[in-house]
């Protein structure tokens, strides 16, 4: 993606010289959400302008019945500077090769850093072999609480719609987060469920979340500046949009191939209004995809009320979340979640989880059936991890939980 080389005066807080830059965020988001659409290089696009034209467009199918077919999954994992180790790390333990990867280091990281991952993914053995690793070489600056972040996941998930051949969920990691079952048990565990299935930890209760992130109004300097600052605050404030219903939750999930396609690509203005809206949001990917998915009607009985991840958190939270460490290593396994975040880089709990529940060694692939040299990559060797994940679906697809949990 290119960058916008221009330079801004200081941005105050008087009425008449910082308003107007909010209302240009809106634009600037919107052109950057147009060239998502584009290839890591930021040379293709994805689409004809026609696919905008609701006459040529039909619905999507959405799945009534689990697949024969075992699903794949498509990863974007992201860092920030000094990730580039962490992200090769996690890169192995998640790495299958029916799966497919777009891996995307910021540009608040060194060039010398993205050109050592870049190569790493490049002349990879394995990764060239089965052609399925992508990195974004023309990285974005990406601010956590500004509408950057969510940018980045549609330029990640465009990318992966265009070349990414067949998947079924699209999963978004950071650097921070680590999988606790390996891809074969993650596969065998979400075998028996429709494709359609959204696993968003969601809720319309947004409480004191209205009056300090709905109504403020902020601008996102990864838009319009070359070096990562937090985002600015204007004076002025809004009310709260009578169109659509405002949902947030946890910024990590796992989206269906048909939503993932409707949020790039859809039949309606529903997820460009609500990416306009969001483009001055405080925490923005704790709500961009919440809203679009519990306002449109094709999606809101798709969700499952799940991130899929253990956390730790502050009771009320806080910002971040508490690092995990050896003393969490029980609280993991008995939550049955697929993943785990924030870790520290190179954290003695990391090691431990690759040697009692990923059965790693050091600087190796997670082992599974496509491992055994035979040339199957669908043979599936499921360990005591499908069976935990297994559990964790069973209880949040049950009757008791399902339903009543869905977009409330």
């Amino acid at each position: 993606m290119k960058k916008l080389n221009l330079k801004y005066p200081a941005i105050t807080t008087e009425r008449k010289s910082i308003f107007p830059l909010a209302i240009a965020s809106l634009v600037f988001l919107f052109i950057f959400f147009i060239t998502t659409l584009i290839s890591p290089n930021a040379t293709t696009p994805l689409l004809p302008p026609s696919i905008f034209v609701e006459s040529k467009l039909q619905l999507l199918p959405i799945s009534t019945v689990p697949s024969p077919t075992p699903p794949r999954f498509a990863y974007l994992v992201s860092g920030s500077a000094g990730d580039g180790d962490m992200l090769k790390r996690t890169l192995q333990v998640l790495y299958h090769p029916n799966n497919q990867y777009v891996v995307h280091l910021d540009a608040d990281s060194s060039p010398q850093e993205r050109l050592h991952l870049h190569k790493f993914v490049l002349n990879h053995p394995i990764f060239r072999k089965f052609n399925n690793v992508r990195m974004i070489t023309k990285a974005n600056l990406v601010t956590y609480r500004g509408p950057t972040m969510v940018a980045n996941t549609l330029h990640a998930a465009a990318i992966l719609l265009k070349q990414g051949g067949e998947w079924d969920w699209f999963i978004k990691l950071s650097a921070s987060d680590y999988p606790l079952v390996t891809q074969d048990d993650l596969i065998h565990a979400f075998s028996d469920l429709p494709r359609d299935l959204n696993f968003i930890d969601h809720t319309s209760d947004i409480g004191w979340k209205e009056f300090q992130r709905a109504k403020p109004i902020i601008i996102d300097p990864g838009l319009y500046m070359n070096k990562k600052s937090d985002v600015f605050w204007i004076t002025q404030r809004r009310s709260v949009p009578k169109a659509f219903k405002l949902f947030t939750g946890s910024a990590w999930m796992a989206l269906s191939r048909p939503f993932v396609d409707f949020c790039i690509c859809g039949w309606d203005n529903l997820p460009r209004t609500v990416l306009m809206y969001y483009a001055n949001f405080i925490s923005t990917p704790e709500g961009c995809f919440h809203t679009v998915v519990c306002n449109a009607q094709e999606f809101r009985n798709t969700t499952v009320n799940s991130d899929l991840h253990f956390i730790s958190w502050d009771n009320p939270p806080k910002q971040h979340p508490h690092y995990l460490t050896l003393d969490d290593m029980q609280k993991m396994v008995d939550s049955n979640a697929p993943f785990a975040r924030k870790f520290h880089q190179d954290d003695p709990v990391l090691d431990k989880i690759d040697n009692e529940l990923l059965f790693r060694g050091q600087g190796m692939f997670v082992p599974g059936g496509w491992c055994t040299g035979m040339g199957n990559t669908t043979v599936l060797r499921p360990t005591a991890g499908a069976k935990r994940v297994k559990t964790l679906t069973g209880s949040l697809l049950s009757n008791d939980s399902f339903r009543s949990r869905q977009c409330i």
